[in-house]
């Protein structure tokens, strides 16, 4: 369970997140919102990648403010939009840097064990071996995304994790993420841009605009007409194919 209690941060003048309190239970919730909504704001608080102004974070009741840090690590994992490393590393490598929390430098058994299902789970056996600045855009991604799942935690937060994915590399991801949702009960949270995935995928969606969470509940509550237009400016209409929701926007 991830809890935060009126959290508030600012940059400069500017409220990125305003008074948010929200309680994500374990299973896929995805992050939806127009572009400055706060949501790689929220995220990184949460992952304590950024601090905050006012208000409280907890992570399994630990609080995220106070825990230390290798302690959080074993609890939480989280992706950011933008990745950027000054060493040159392997896709093997990379994906070990993972371990680090739990005491490993990926070379133990049971490193070995999260680094080898983490590759095999994001289809990277091709490219293991291989320097991440010669991989495309899409392999980057899912070799940072296998870093973040060989940490082995209980709770995974990724920033946007389909960016650069073709079709099949984003329906896969996703099929993963709500598969280890399930078979876990990990607490996955996900920042989407595309509403008619979180719509697909989600148990539940928090809507932010302009700092401030507008909705936060299940799909079939979020996911409506009257909502997603308000929420983004721009007339929506929810249909439903095979029992799920698809927004056609107009």
């Amino acid at each position: 369970m991830i809890r935060t209690d009126s959290v508030v941060k600012r940059h400069g003048a500017l409220v990125a997140v305003d008074d948010v309190t929200i309680d994500i239970r374990p299973g896929l919730t995805a992050v939806i919102g127009p572009n400055g909504a706060g949501k790689s704001t929220l995220l990184s608080a949460i992952g304590r990648l950024v601090g905050v102004d006012r208000g409280a974070i907890a992570v399994d009741d630990l609080d995220v403010r106070t825990t230390h840090t290798r302690e959080l690590a074993r609890r939480l994992a989280i992706l950011r939009q933008d990745n950027h490393l000054a060493i040159r590393l392997s896709v093997d490598d990379l994906v070990a840097y993972g371990r680090f929390p739990h005491g490993g430098s990926g070379r133990s058994a049971e490193d070995r064990v999260q680094v080898e299902r983490a590759i095999e789970l994001l289809d990277l056996g091709a490219v293991r071996g291989r320097f991440l600045d010669e991989l495309s855009g899409g392999q980057r991604q899912r070799a940072f995304v296998a870093m973040a799942l060989a940490q082995d935690t209980d709770h995974l937060l990724l920033d946007e994790p389909l960016n650069n994915l073709d079709p099949r590399h984003a329906v896969a991801l996703m099929r993963l993420l709500r598969r280890l949702a399930d078979e876990r009960r990990m607490t996955v949270v996900v920042v989407l841009h595309d509403i008619n995935v979180a719509a697909q995928y989600a148990d539940d969606i928090v809507a932010m605009r302009d700092g401030r969470v507008e909705h936060h509940g299940p799909v079939s509550e979020v996911v409506t007409d009257e909502r997603l237009a308000a929420l983004y400016d721009t007339p929506a209409r929810v249909a439903e194919i095979n029992g799920r929701r698809v927004v056609l926007w107009e």
